[in-house]
């Protein structure tokens, strides 16, 4: 009996044992964080991928720890209501003098190019003749320190003595009226200046600031000025032992300021009446 006969085997089935077989000695390959491929052997398990980056990569925002809090920081304090005002008063007080600076520089330039028109017409300032019975500058600005008048300001002007009454504290408001305080004021003022220049000639110059008049009853600041001047006169001749031959009137208006009218401080020191005390003594003195 013959032997059986192998059964050849499709060549289609071959095929399929050999790839099987192939496909366990195959490399896997995967891909690392740098994008190079790394191979895993078989049998071999695979390394988990790293997330540290490499070296001069920076890493992932969500992988970064977060950062601690920052403490919020305080805002100042408000400066208190009593140091606001200090601030205030203290600005007030530095424009004010920051104006009499200015009045001073310009009194100086005044009398700079007065004595330069006295230069060019050949007269020596020296030179210049005082006037019979008339007393040295020098003896009316030592005379000045004998007033005793505090709180009143007072000043040698060139040959001139000035002692400077604010107006606020001799009338009322848009008036040529005296107050009481007033009154008081002027008649320490006229006792100090007769005893310390007796005879005297005395200037009665009223002054204002050049805000509006308010008062219809004057049509201009000299007409205001004038009519204070005339009320300081008639009091001194009248109640202090000062005479009509040593007192003369003059009203500046607005056209005189020691200060600039920019702020109320330097309005109101603009408001004055000045007793100016010359070194010429009146007739009979």
């Amino acid at each position: 009996m013959p032997a059986p006969r192998r059964r050849r085997r499709a060549p289609h089935a071959a095929l399929a044992r050999l790839c099987l077989g192939g496909l366990a000695a195959c490399v896997m390959v995967t891909t690392g964080c740098a994008g190079s491929p790394r191979v895993t052997r078989p049998g071999t398990a695979a390394t988990p991928a790293s997330l540290e980056p490499p070296p001069g990569v920076a890493a992932p925002a969500h992988t970064l720890p977060l950062a601690p809090p920052v403490a919020a920081v305080p805002s100042p304090a408000v400066a208190p209501d009593g140091l606001s005002a200090a601030l205030t008063r203290s600005r007030q007080e530095s424009q004010l003098m920051q104006d009499e600076i200015v009045a001073l520089r310009e009194q100086l330039a005044s009398t700079s190019s007065q004595l330069a028109t006295v230069r060019a017409a050949g007269m020596p300032v020296a030179a210049a003749p005082m006037a019979a019975g008339a007393v040295p500058p020098g003896t009316m600005q030592s005379a000045l320190s004998g007033l005793a008048l505090p709180g009143v300001d007072t000043r040698f002007d060139g040959s001139v003595v000035r002692v400077e009454l604010p107006a606020d504290a001799l009338f009322d408001g848009g008036t040529a009226n005296l107050v009481p305080g007033g009154v008081a004021l002027l008649t320490q003022v006229a006792g100090e200046v007769g005893r310390v220049y007796p005879g005297h000639f005395i200037g009665i110059e009223s002054h204002v600031d050049t805000e509006p008049l308010t008062n219809a009853s004057w049509a201009s600041p000299h007409q205001l000025t004038a009519a204070r001047a005339a009320a300081v006169f008639d009091f001194l001749t009248t109640r202090t032992p000062l005479r009509e031959s040593q007192l003369f009137l003059v009203a500046h208006g607005s056209n005189h300021p020691v200060v600039s009218n920019a702020t109320p401080a330097g309005r109101a020191k603009n408001r004055r009446v000045e007793l100016v005390i010359y070194p010429e003594r009146a007739p009979g003195e």
